[in-house]
């Protein structure tokens, strides 16, 4: 009996050696798709490179870099406002590999970043204007997430204050519309309760809009397309001003901003010339 104890113990540990050599192999091989996985993506052989990724998945589903990768891949095939079968596939699969990315790690940023984005970009792509609100929601949530996980993310901000400003602009200009007014007049709405509804309804949020593009700027103080927004965001709240001298008022700090976005353009280009030629000494 003991010899026989032994004996199984003995084929035991050889089982769970040829075992953890066998996953040990499979690890090695996730690996090796992965790399060729990447360099097909880099090349933007993205199909081919979606293979290898799948296969890499397939022999360790751990490995969260290649279902990343996977995810990324499928993102990179998907074209906002096509509506053929294969573009929402990309879209179905892409989201649906992100989300299994949070299931191993709900706090990772590229994951959360990338939902983030495709939905975004899907919003960009539809013309319905109620359903590409609804979108625009869907990004708003994945944002605020992005913004939790990653607080110095500069884009988390910066895409929220444009989504407030996404919503913002049609209401106010169908609004204007309504009461003949162009594009061009200026403001502020001349008709008092139609003024009051839309503070009611937008103010707090453009507000928060522009709270949201006060901490992109925060985090990057050279950030102009935030102080772009930040100019869009006060010179079309300025429409619902008291009176004109506040409307002209704000329409001036908003000037003010397209002034600062500019003149930081202008300080970005001039230091490119200067970091090429460093780059060019080092090689």
């Amino acid at each position: 009996m003991k010899r026989h104890g032994i004996a199984y113990f003995a084929a035991a540990i050889l089982i769970a050696a040829v075992s953890s050599v066998s996953i040990g192999c499979e690890k090695l091989r996730a690996r090796d798709h992965l790399n060729k996985g990447v360099q097909a993506y880099k090349s933007a052989r993205y199909a081919e490179a979606v293979e290898h990724f799948k296969t890499s998945v397939d022999l360790d589903p751990t490995f969260a870099t290649s279902r990343l990768y996977l995810a990324t891949a499928y993102m990179s095939q998907y074209i906002p406002g096509a509506d053929s079968p294969e573009n929402i596939e990309m879209h179905k699969l892409a989201k649906e590999n992100f989300l299994k990315v949070l299931e191993q790690n709900p706090g990772d940023k590229i994951a959360v970043a990338s939902l983030a984005s495709l939905h975004y970009t899907q919003a960009q792509g539809i013309n319905d204007l109620d359903k590409k609100l609804a979108k625009l929601d869907e990004a708003k949530v994945w944002y605020e997430k992005l913004a939790e996980v990653d607080p110095t993310n500069k884009e988390a901000y910066y895409s929220l204050g444009v989504i407030v400003w996404a919503k913002w602009y049609p209401a106010l200009m169908t609004e204007r519309a309504k009461l003949g007014m162009k594009a061009e007049d200026p403001g502020p709405i001349k008709d008092k309760k139609v003024k009051e509804a839309l503070k009611e309804k937008w103010s707090g949020l453009v507000d928060q809009g522009l709270k949201h593009l006060e901490k992109a700027l925060e985090i990057d103080k050279e950030y102009d397309d935030a102080m772009a927004y930040m100019n869009l965001l006060i010179r079309e709240k300025a429409d619902l001003a008291d009176s004109p001298e506040e409307y002209k008022k704000q329409v001036e700090v908003a000037d003010n901003w397209v002034q600062k976005a500019l003149e930081t353009k202008k300080i970005k280009a001039a230091r490119q010339p200067a970091n090429q030629g460093i780059v060019q000494d080092a090689k």
